[in-house]
């Protein structure tokens, strides 16, 4: 009868090999990185925050506009 645990053991194994392979930011580095995507989640926020209240008075406009006056 085969291990059952033998699959999961090797694929912690080659994982954990894989993983002393790759090169890992410095300090410095992860800090400007950071940096670079708080200021692209800021700058993309305001814009669809920006879209989203011009989209909504342009509907609310035009719905007036449309609707007849009861």
């Amino acid at each position: 009868m085969k291990n059952p645990f033998r699959k999961a053991r090797i694929f912690y194994g080659e994982t954990i090999a894989e993983l002393k392979k790759a090169t890992w930011p410095t300090k410095t580095e992860l800090k400007e990185s950071t940096v670079v995507v708080l200021v692209g989640i800021l700058i993309l926020g305001t814009f669809i925050t920006l879209t989203d209240f011009s989209l909504v008075n342009w509907v609310e406009y035009i719905t007036e506009k449309v609707t007849p006056v009861s």
